[in-house]
């Protein structure tokens, strides 16, 4: 190899980087469809095939009305939800430009269940996007997880507490979302580059109730909804 190219860390493999500039990547991106988080972010977009972590102050903070453009670029492919914190609306998911004929929503009384059948619709690459809402995960099992994204082409978001950034994960991206009055702050708290110390002001255009009226957003604790076995249907 000459001297010169050897000094090119993605000459050597792909999968590597300066710890000064982003990576670049081979991998395929999804458009944020904002410039200004896309330009922060490895590849200019979101990672498909690869875990990645949406840390919240508390689900439904506004991590759909985030994803929404990145979403609506998926056709008609489904959009799986998995132990979503509250019953999806409707009229809200179609303003954001999804069909209740998309979602694939599924409960599950165990984490172990809800686990399986996110690790199923992964490696099953039938889904264009699947969002899993969860308190507590260990290492392993993100491990697992992030190892059957590789193996499809979905976009894969883990919905998890702002305190589990204190632990391990393999995802590729984690950021940490907080409420703004326009939006949402976003904090890039692990991504193939350097560090970024100042959050970004991302503004979300307002939509109508994204859940329905029998669960809004309370500031207490949610409660897991119990079920038998794993029932999967497509939310209305």
């Amino acid at each position: 190899m000459p001297a010169a190219a050897s000094t090119i860390p993605e000459a050597i493999h792909p999968s590597l980087w300066r710890a000064s500039q982003l990576a670049r990547g081979r991998g395929r991106v999804v458009e944020t469809g904002y410039p200004a988080l896309s330009e922060q972010l490895p590849g200019g977009g979101w990672p498909i095939g690869a875990l990645i972590d949406l840390l919240v102050q508390q689900a439904g903070v506004g991590e759909l009305r985030l994803l929404r453009p990145a979403l609506s670029t998926l056709g008609k492919r489904p959009v799986a939800l998995v132990q979503p914190p509250h019953t999806p609306n409707g009229l809200g998911l179609e303003y954001i430009g999804l069909a209740p004929e998309q979602l694939l929503q599924i409960r599950a009384s165990k984490t172990a269940d809800a686990l399986w059948s996110a690790e199923q619709i992964l490696r099953a690459g039938s889904c264009g996007a699947l969002l899993f809402w969860s308190q507590h995960v260990q290492t392993s099992s993100l491990r697992r997880l992030h190892l059957a994204a590789q193996s499809a082409e979905t976009l894969f978001f883990m919905v998890r507490p702002l305190a589990a950034a204190q632990d391990a994960s393999p995802a590729v991206l984690r950021l940490a979302l907080r409420p703004d009055k326009d939006g949402l702050t976003v904090d890039i708290t692990k991504r193939r580059g350097p560090a970024r110390a100042e959050p970004l002001s991302i503004p979300l255009q307002p939509t109508p109730v994204l859940f329905s009226h029998h669960a809004r957003i309370s500031r207490r604790p949610l409660a897991p909804v119990a079920t038998r076995g794993l029932p999967a249907k497509v939310a209305a």
